[in-house]
């Protein structure tokens, strides 16, 4: 059980996976106003820069679960790196239908709402794991402004226009499925360059030293397309927010 070996490649090199700065993520556990001791889960936790740098700011304990055995392994080393390997732990498996052995503060997916097969499943399976009146972090795209058709949609990795909703959409679907928007924290447009830029760099040094290898044909697509993709559509048409919920 592991990600597509694609995934490891691109994002290898990177702390956070998805287009949060360090500064951004500590300013959004900041606006949570989390008390000391909050109990989090974090479904597709990645490298876990989110639990370990919370626990050593802000004090709080819980547990990551992701697929990656690469990702686990590098947010176990985090943690022991700074010193919070007691407070948080990182399990090896899949995220999709995971539910906390005790119910948590906060129930967070930054990024991954495909384990809930999109929004509304991923909400309804953190609320098992969360306690009444908890915390609720949801990490999804929206159109900056709707693309003008399909083939720009798959420009900016989506399937279609239809994966992703403009920002006053997507917070009225929040509302439409209970839960009020409490904070939210915007990637800008230094904080998506830092995040797609970064995999390029990453999958350029990977081919430097895996030429023959069988995934060197994709890695290589993918780099000569991308970059000029994301300067031309992804710029401009994809936008990316955490957001907090509490359910009504």
């Amino acid at each position: 059980m592991d990600l597509p070996r694609i995934f490891t490649v691109r994002e290898s090199g990177h702390r956070i996976h998805n287009p949060l700065t360090a500064g951004k993520l500590a300013a959004l556990g900041a606006s949570l106003r989390l008390a000391p001791g909050t109990r989090v889960l974090d479904l597709a936790s990645g490298s876990g820069e989110m639990l370990c740098t919370w626990a050593r700011d802000l004090g709080v304990t819980g547990t990551g679960v992701d697929i990656s055995t690469l990702f686990t392994a590098q947010a176990r080393a985090r943690a022991a790196e700074l010193g919070v390997a007691d407070r948080v732990a990182f399990v090896h498996g899949d995220a999709a239908g995971h539910v906390a052995d005790e119910p948590v503060d906060l129930a967070a997916c930054v990024g991954a709402t495909w384990i809930g097969d999109g929004v509304a499943g991923t909400i309804a399976l953190l609320d098992r794991s969360l306690r009444p009146g908890g915390l609720m972090l949801i990490g999804e795209p929206f159109w900056l402004r709707t693309p003008p058709d399909e083939e720009t949609a798959r420009a900016c990795q989506a399937g279609s226009v239809a994966d992703f909703l403009l920002l006053p959409e997507l917070i009225e679907r929040f509302q439409e499925l209970g839960y009020d928007v409490v904070e939210m924290t915007l990637a800008d447009q230094d904080s998506w360059d830092r995040y797609v830029a970064a995999q390029w760099l990453s999958m350029r040094r990977w081919l430097d030293a895996h030429p023959d290898d069988e995934l060197a044909p994709e890695v290589r697509e993918q780099l000569s397309s991308e970059p000029a993709q994301y300067a031309r559509h992804g710029r401009e048409y994809l936008g990316w927010g955490v957001f907090a919920l509490m359910k009504r």
